[in-house]
């Protein structure tokens, strides 16, 4: 019977599934890499290094600003800058803020992060006061740390689900698409061997008539042509990073480069998906 741990964390619930049961020592080393992540990166902790940055200025660069923001770059380009790491502000804007207030205000666009936001040498800068928010893909690179710390600890194979956001070593796993608009029901599923598989949907983080987590940044203004989307790639943060481009002209153009296939369920209930996908579609 497979080890099952489960425990609550930057604001989601994960599970993680061994062959082999994860010892104390080593689950005090993922609750504090956990931790680490979130007092570099959440905009939620008045702690945080990017809440310390917010007033422009600079910090040593936290672990994984090059591996994050260099993908950032690449899907701020291929959605023609609808994803940007600085759409925080936006996000406060509309209600979703530190403080979970859920009252909306006028939404703003996100400031041309290319322009404002810089790191080299060791350092991260922001020129003027921004919010980052690396939502599009900071859960898929946790998920991803999290797996290379069990899979050096643990014999056999071991899941990790943060959330939805799934990556697997050695344990094959069959996964639900859940339907964005009735969580007792499936739109398909997934064989996932080793690898990852992330979605995105607008149910989730939702709080009032058309407010939810996904922006155009270029805009403010949340998404409404696309409910849900799900990608398959090689590691959590390229497969995050795929889901939220998915959402944005550009995101089937870019999945197709990386070699990642994806789903996708349009708000008017059409379902899409890449050539050679292999999920079992109930449609």
């Amino acid at each position: 019977m497979p080890s099952v741990w489960r425990f609550d964390a930057i604001g989601t619930v994960w599970s993680i599934e061994s062959d082999s049961p994860v010892a104390d020592s080593a689950r005090a080393r993922i609750t504090e890499l956990i931790d680490g992540f979130d007092r570099d990166w959440s905009r939620f902790r008045s702690d945080s290094q990017v809440s310390a940055l917010s007033v422009g200025g600079s910090i040593p660069a936290p672990a994984d600003t090059d591996a994050m923001l260099a993908l950032y770059a690449e899907v701020s380009d291929a959605t023609d800058g609808a994803v940007n790491p600085l759409v925080g502000g936006s996000l406060e804007r509309l209600g979703y803020d530190r403080d979970y207030s859920l009252r909306a205000q006028p939404p703003i666009p996100a400031p041309d992060w290319r322009a404002v936001l810089h790191w080299k040498g060791g350092i991260l800068r922001l020129d003027e006061p921004a919010t980052i928010d690396v939502g599009a893909l900071g859960k898929g690179r946790l998920v991803d740390l999290v797996l290379d710390e069990l899979a050096g600890t643990l014999s056999g194979g071991v899941v990790v689900d943060a959330g939805g956001d799934i990556a697997v070593r050695g344990m094959p796993q069959r996964v639900a698409l859940e339907h964005p608009f009735d969580r007792t029901r499936a739109i398909g599923v997934v064989e996932l061997a080793d690898g990852a598989l992330c979605s995105s949907a607008v149910n989730r983080r939702a709080w009032g008539d058309g407010l939810h987590h996904v922006l155009d940044a270029r805009t403010g203004i949340p998404v409404d042509a696309v409910a849900a989307t799900w990608a398959r790639a090689d590691t959590a943060m390229r497969a995050d990073a795929a889901a939220t481009a998915l959402f944005f002209d550009g995101g089937p153009e870019l999945a197709h480069r990386w070699d990642v296939p994806w789903v996708r369920m349009l708000t008017d209930g059409r379902v899409q998906w890449s050539p050679g996908n292999e999920a079992e579609l109930f449609v």
